[in-house]
């Protein structure tokens, strides 16, 4: 089954819905089952030896959460028996043993979880007597990396999210940009580094400070990687929108990314990246949106700092806000 069959295949559940969800909310439970499921399936392979491990540490009171990191190569980890398959096993007791899973990740996905208000999902599946039909949906679609590559993934992920878009009548751009134009970006980005992009066990940075769901910042990682196995790219970003946030940090963490370079927050009220430097920066601002609710931090730090902060050379009209964005030197 290709990603587009996938993708379809998965948002199809959201049939389960109707009359109890507003079509508008469709998204809201497809999108982080799909990310739980994905989650479940990469943490298949290690889930024994983990619990094995937690086992043993809580006899002698140890917090064993680096060292099983470092063993096995995790950048998350899950210390409860639990996994969807098994949920789906115990109807009767199958919203506490969700929540009994969901709390025993490693915390950066806990994070994930309540961006998404996981829990108000699970509450309101739970009394409509939907959760155990959608757990068991999930628990036999096969994410496994092994299966789905990341880059498969990100294209079901990018569909489900276009999904969401259209259903819930938003406006698409606030939520992806097409893989078309991020591809074009990104080699218009890259094409005057060629050489030293070539270069073996070269490292580059590259920040998104309207990250979205990670699209940009994935295609960038695809397109060195293909370019340069032996390159590694370290992406940086922050957004926003809560649910964008907790896809885009989902993914960062299956790559392998450090998620603490992804920030949730406002990114011109609240720099998530102080001070800090990349080599490259990518991005597809909101367009058309005002900053009047955030208009007192920006013109705050335009008065005191001017050119040593980011708004030096002025700032635009309030109902343009991605013009902030191309006029701060620190972007």
């Amino acid at each position: 089954m290709n990603q587009q069959s996938l993708s379809s295949f998965i948002w199809s559940i959201a049939d389960l819905l109707r009359g109890e969800f507003k079509q508008s909310d469709y998204g809201k439970v497809i999108l982080p089952f799909t990310v739980l499921r994905r989650l479940d399936c990469v943490l298949e392979n290690t889930k024994e030896p983990v619990l094995a491990m937690f086992t043993k540490n809580d006899k002698t009171k140890s917090n064993p959460d680096i060292l099983i990191r470092h063993k096995f190569g995790l950048s998350f980890y899950n210390k409860s028996p639990f996994d969807l398959k098994k949920l789906s096993g115990d109807p009767i007791n199958i919203q506490h043993n969700l929540m009994a899973y969901i709390q025993a990740f490693s915390p950066e996905v806990i994070d994930i979880f309540e961006r998404f208000q996981f829990y108000n999902i699970i509450d309101k599946l739970a009394k409509s007597n939907l959760l155990y039909l959608i757990v068991e949906k999930f628990a036999n679609i096969d994410l496994h990396p092994e299966f789905v590559s990341n880059n498969q993934m990100g294209l079901i992920f990018e569909e489900l999210i276009r999904k969401f878009a259209e259903i819930s009548n938003e406006t698409a751009g606030e939520h992806f940009t097409p893989r078309e134009v991020i591809r074009l970006m990104v080699n218009l980005l890259f094409i005057e580094d060629d050489d030293v992009l070539s270069k073996p066990n070269i490292v580059r940075s590259i920040y998104d400070p309207a990250a979205g769901t990670g699209g940009m910042l994935t295609i960038a990682g695809e397109y060195l990687e293909k370019k340069n196995p032996d390159a590694r790219l370290t992406m940086f970003g922050q957004e926003l929108n809560d649910e964008s946030y907790a896809i885009c940090k989902a993914g960062m963490l299956i790559k392998d990314q450090n998620v603490e370079n992804i920030v949730a927050g406002n990114t011109l009220s609240q720099d998530g990246h102080f001070n800090k430097k990349f080599d490259y920066m990518l991005s597809n601002p909101p367009f058309g949106v005002d900053w009047k609710k955030i208009e007192k931090e920006i013109r705050s730090e335009h008065e005191r700092k001017g050119f040593s902060g980011r708004f030096g050379p002025g700032l635009p009209r309030v109902t343009d806000g991605s013009l902030l964005f191309f006029i701060a030197p620190d972007f």
